[in-house]
């Protein structure tokens, strides 16, 4: 374990800090005591910061590819017990390929686009988006628990978007004059990178508004700092009076451990009704195998599969990309291997349309 002064740092760069430290964090990096340890502010300080350091810290062959240049324009953030999955000295890894910045991101086709879901055009006051008749979405935060590198609010000006219980009013005042709006959803970044008091804030005034009967979460935080499903946080849940569901997001059933088992087991423990929406990704799991398997995961974790998406045509992103025929055939060897309701419907979101299209 890492002396108490280095344990609470962010993680560093070997060329910054050096030979010593670079040898101290790469011992740590791998350690799973310290990745299961600690609270999960902990492990968003811990978290690896850069390419070069995830490289070293994970013995990939000299020869991998990394761009520092994509690096500079959208930061890499990998926590300790995400970390702990990725399997060492492998470049093909379905979890490394979803943190790792390669040059194929300096590359865009030019129908990718800062904005590919015109979300600017769906914002009523900062913060708030309304795309569907009967749900609200605010965007809480900009701060994640991981850098996807394939993530469609990369470019997102979260800079305008509210920061304290008080900004948020206009927001809250819009959906309470909005009787249509029966659900409002939590989303970001991650919702769950606040304070507790902060979401105790937004749970309670959105609590008070008589027509939003449930209340979503969109967060990757179970997945990637387990620590975050706290005793706390699960009373904050369970005070809200309508229902509330919890939207995981995971690729690829190596992203499930033991602990992110608990932490599903704790949400369940609150009344919330889990669902996970993945990303149909080149690479990751773009095969009937990887995907069967990761509807099974889920199950396995009490968490129902929801959505698969086609990509979002985001900026930088056009090599993960799989194209939809290719998804359809999937899903149908999907429908012949698992029982209907492990079948996560495979969706496109198309901007102004009422609704997700759904694909297959």
């Amino acid at each position: 374990m890492p002396s108490s002064d280095q344990s609470n740092s962010p993680s560093r760069s070997f060329a910054e800090n050096g030979y010593s430290w670079g040898m101290t964090i790469l011992t740590s990096h791998l350690d799973p005591v310290r990745a299961a340890s600690g609270t999960w502010q902990q492990q968003m300080k811990w978290a690896v910061r850069d390419a070069v350091t995830l490289k070293t810290a994970l013995q990939l062959p000299e020869n991998t590819s990394i761009s520092q240049k994509a690096a500079d324009q959208f930061p890499v953030f990998v926590p300790l017990p995400f970390l702990q999955r990725i399997a060492p000295g492998d470049p093909d890894d379905p979890l490394l390929r979803q943190v790792l910045p390669v040059c194929d991101e300096e590359n865009s086709p030019a129908e990718f686009s800062d904005d590919p879901l015109q979300e600017a055009e769906s914002t009523l006051v900062p913060g708030l988006l309304k795309k569907y008749q009967s749900r609200a979405l605010l965007v809480t935060t900009g701060a994640c628990a991981v850098h996807c590198r394939y993530c469609f609010r990369r470019n997102f000006p979260y800079g305008d978007s509210p920061t304290s219980a008080k900004q948020w009013l206009p927001a809250i005042k819009k959906i309470a004059a909005d009787r249509a709006i029966d659900e409002v959803i939590l989303s970001g970044g991650d919702p769950l990178t606040l304070v507790d008091e902060s979401i105790a804030e937004l749970v309670d005034q959105v609590g008070s508004i008589e027509h939003v009967k449930r209340l979503r979460f969109h967060t990757r935080l179970p997945i990637m700092i387990p620590q975050r499903i706290t005793v706390r946080l699960i009373d904050l849940i369970s005070n809200f009076s309508g229902q509330v569901v919890v939207v995981i997001h995971a690729n690829h059933a190596n992203e499930f451990d033991s602990q992110v088992d608990l932490a599903m087991a704790k949400l369940q423990s609150a009344g919330a009704l889990l669902l996970n929406q993945s990303v149909l990704l080149r690479g990751i799991n773009d095969s009937a195998e990887a995907l069967t398997s990761l509807s099974q995961r889920l199950l396995d974790a009490n968490v129902l599969p929801y959505y698969l998406h086609q990509l979002d045509r985001v900026t930088g992103v056009a090599h993960f990309e799989v194209p939809r025929e290719r998804g359809i055939k999937l899903i149908a060897q999907m429908r012949a291997a698992l029982p209907g309701y492990a079948v996560p419907r495979y969706v496109k979101e198309e901007p102004g349309e009422p609704n997700k299209t759904v694909l297959a």
